[in-house]
């Protein structure tokens, strides 16, 4: 097969290849807990949570999620908060909410059985076409190429694929190598030990070929090229978001809203705020952010902190300040929900990373005396 890159697969060259690879997942295949199961539902539970986590982060949050929830059923009738307090801490939340949605969809639509067909699959909330190859692969033997950041750097040092990966042509030229590459018959096993040599041996920086059972195969490290794979394309600036908060108190109870279900980290709790506006005081900024989050008026008191945080696709610092609650009745305007609640209930609620470094911060209730807000 010839590709846009001007690669030639051999069908020996292949055959080495997959047989060198298979052998060496053999004996160096990591012990992991997905790894003792087939059941689509723990698979599928894996790869979301692997999507955007490291292994031995995921798996504290991977045992603790089926113990409370063990089956596609159980975690359809979980209440949505119930799922984010589980996910708490693993981040990209959107994961959590599409994992609840499909799980729905699944017991809706086929009985809480997980479907095994690569369109059906495909459709569920969250399931893209790596994830979805992953779970037919693995637990179903299907012969289904998967391509993620591992597979595609092993490729790309294996044939010196000068395409950046995630270009346009890129996703392409992968996708193809994939499907050439993929040992039938035994495409579960050659995906998981595909991934796990980018993992453990093909790594972005410092590859350890000296242990690669790859190594004489390897276009690059033959020609001493291996940093200089896979080709990247430029990156752009990420954004960076001046946020203000207020923890807003009335007595020794304090107030949390609710994001709503389809915003970004959407379903968690936080402290009323959002983006400074251009020209406007960080202060002026928290009173109009809880005015228009909960339709509240507040003052702003005292800074309780400054709190630097990065996303995948920009940053924010965040400005929080103490607030004394002054009058109006709290509704749901921005947000879904509202609560006023005792500090140390504040564990019982799943909040972002963000608000979740303020928790240090707030020791204690201000010493304030209020009339109980209407509504409380």
């Amino acid at each position: 097969m010839t590709l846009a890159t001007d690669k030639t697969i051999e069908p020996r060259w292949r055959q080495r290849t997959i047989r060198s690879l298979l052998k060496w997942y053999k004996q160096e295949n990591r012990d992991l807990p997905w790894r003792k199961t087939r059941d689509p539902y723990a698979v599928w539970l894996s790869e979301i949570m692997l999507q955007q986590t490291q292994v031995r982060s995921a798996i504290p949050y991977y045992e603790r999620f089926l113990r409370a929830l063990p089956t596609i059923d159980e975690l359809a009738r979980a209440d949505l908060a119930v799922v984010l307090k589980l996910w708490e801490g693993l981040g990209y939340y959107a994961r959590a909410r599409n994992l609840h949605s499909a799980a729905r969809q699944i017991v809706r639509e086929n009985r809480g059985k997980f479907p095994n067909d690569l369109q059906t699959v495909s459709d569920l909330p969250g399931i893209g076409p790596y994830t979805a190859a992953a779970i037919l692969s693995i637990a179903f033997d299907q012969d289904q190429a998967v391509v993620d950041g591992n597979v595609e750097r092993v490729l790309s040092r294996l044939l010196c694929i000068d395409v950046p990966p995630r270009s346009r042509e890129g996703r392409k030229v992968f996708r193809q190598l994939a499907e050439n590459l993929l040992a039938r018959g035994k495409a579960g096993i050659y995906n998981q030990a595909l991934m796990e040599l980018g993992a453990l041996v093909c790594r972005p920086r410092n590859p350890i070929c000296s242990s690669c059972p790859l190594q004489s195969l390897c276009r690059a490290a033959l020609a001493g090229q291996q940093q200089e794979y896979p080709k990247k394309l430029p990156r752009r600036p990420r954004p960076h978001r001046l946020v203000a908060v207020g923890v807003v108190w009335q007595g020794d109870r304090l107030l949390i809203a609710r994001r709503p279900n389809h915003a970004m980290l959407g379903g968690l709790w936080e402290f009323p705020g959002g983006k400074v506006e251009p020209g406007e005081e960080i202060e002026q900024a928290v009173v109009r952010e809880v005015r228009e989050e909960v339709g509240i008026d507040c003052a702003v008191e005292e800074k309780i902190g400054t709190i630097e945080h990065g996303y995948t696709h920009f940053s924010i610092t965040l400005h929080a300040f103490h607030c004394r609650y002054l009058n109006g009745e709290a509704r749901a305007l921005g947000c879904s929900e509202w609560r006023w609640i005792q500090l140390e209930q504040l564990s019982e609620f799943a909040f972002p990373g963000a608000n979740k470094k303020l928790f240090a911060l707030l020791s204690a209730p201000p010493n304030w005396t209020q009339t109980a807000p209407p509504g409380f």
